[in-house]
């Protein structure tokens, strides 16, 4: 019995010992690293042998899927090899019809990791709640989609964005935002669009003058490398220029007519920006496709990218 026992306790110090310095995962969970400035690295989960299942979807892909039926939708992501997503459905307090505990707990059903929400419809006066409700959902990042609280603006015809209010005004919205998320435990990113990177009626590029003086320690931003491209602009002279303000980018492809593409299914050289994703300050990246042409089905395209992501080195 004292031999049995022995190896029993022998067996487990073993298996503790392969838990903390070997290549598996105990729980089957991510694990977050720090770097210098004790931000968490990006997630490198291992689930499986083959590394097959890595990193984030935009939800804002699937809003038509997500609306009909969320938790399917979602369990589409995780079997599609997704390991964290982004959110793009918050209501009324609830996150695609379930509530912020209830909405986290899914997703850890599905070893999926909440890491990002965009919250478009956020104001000085509804922040706090909203951000507790992000909190209590498990998110590390508050995103500012497009200059918030009636400032951003789509022409009817053209389809062309813009924003009124001016930079200085934007810079000083998205400083107060930021301080709120901190005091909520939150992270606070600013979306780009294209529109961002002309210069406006002042010879003011919005962009530069947010990354100028937006107080680092309260705003970074999510580069969307698509509506860089789109906008001329080189994502590799903004890491330059801004090392390490951009937390989270946003992949998605541009086909020969300017449309949105599955990865690796476009125009962009993915392989030179990937490699500066440490200048960058990168530590999560979300696929996403605004539309899809030609007949492919969203649910379709995600796995199209997933592929895409692996053939360019993303894990």
């Amino acid at each position: 019995m004292k031999k049995k026992l022995k190896g029993l306790i022998s067996a487990t110090r073993l298996l503790i010992i392969v838990c903390i310095f070997g290549n598996v995962s105990c729980k089957d969970a991510p694990k977050k690293a720090s770097n210098e400035e004790g931000e968490a690295e990006m997630t490198t989960a291992v689930v499986d042998k083959d590394n097959s299942t890595f990193g984030g979807l935009a939800l804002y892909t699937l809003r038509e899927a997500m609306g009909s039926d969320a938790k399917e939708t979602l369990k589409a992501v995780s079997d599609a090899g997704y390991r964290y997503i982004e959110a793009a459905g918050y209501d009324n307090g609830m996150f695609y019809n379930m509530k912020p505990e209830d909405f986290k707990s899914y997703l850890e059903s599905l070893n999926l990791i909440p890491v990002s929400t965009h919250q478009g419809a956020v104001t000085l006066e509804n922040a706090d709640v909203m951000m507790a409700d992000v909190k209590a959902a498990g998110f590390e990042y508050f995103v500012i989609p497009v200059p918030p609280m009636g400032l951003f603006k789509v022409d009817r015809d053209t389809r062309q964005m813009s924003m009124t209010g001016g930079a200085k005004n934007l810079a000083k919205i998205l400083d107060t935002l930021g301080a709120k998320a901190k005091a909520a435990g939150l992270k606070l990113l600013y979306h780009n669009h294209d529109f961002e990177f002309v210069e406006d009626a002042d010879g003011i590029v919005t962009i530069d003058y947010l990354l100028d003086n937006c107080n680092p320690e309260l705003v970074n931003f999510q580069m969307d490398l698509y509506w860089v491209t789109k906008a001329g602009a080189d994502p590799l002279a903004y890491f330059d220029k801004y090392p390490g303000r951009f937390k989270i980018w946003h992949v998605k492809d541009m086909d020969e007519q300017g449309r949105f593409s599955p990865v690796g299914k476009g125009t962009i050289d993915f392989s030179r920006i990937l490699a500066e994703k440490e200048k960058s300050g990168m530590l999560y990246y979300m696929v996403e496709q605004d539309k899809t042409f030609d007949g492919l089905e969203p649910l379709e395209a995600i796995k199209i990218s997933h592929e895409g992501l692996g053939e360019f080195g993303f894990n």
